[in-house]
């Protein structure tokens, strides 16, 4: 159950790391979640890109486990 739990946040990361970037180049000055976090725009997409990176590699581990462990079919 663990590695279904690890997969899900995984995918979340993954998500919400990607929407946030794609938002944030189509218009600089909507940074979502981030936007109270100083720095500007380097700063912003810096951070979505990588909690979608964590998200993706969490995501594959937890994956991986499951189904190493017979919960992935």
């Amino acid at each position: 159950m663990k590695y279904v739990t690890v997969l899900i946040i995984g995918m979340l990361l993954l998500v919400l790391g990607a929407q946030g970037a794609i938002r944030l180049l189509a218009d600089h000055d909507n940074a979502g979640l981030l936007g109270r976090l100083p720095g500007g725009f380097g700063v912003w997409l810096t951070c979505y890109v990588a909690a979608a990176v964590a998200g993706a590699l969490l995501a594959g581990w937890g994956s991986k486990h499951a189904k190493r462990s017979g919960r992935g079919r």
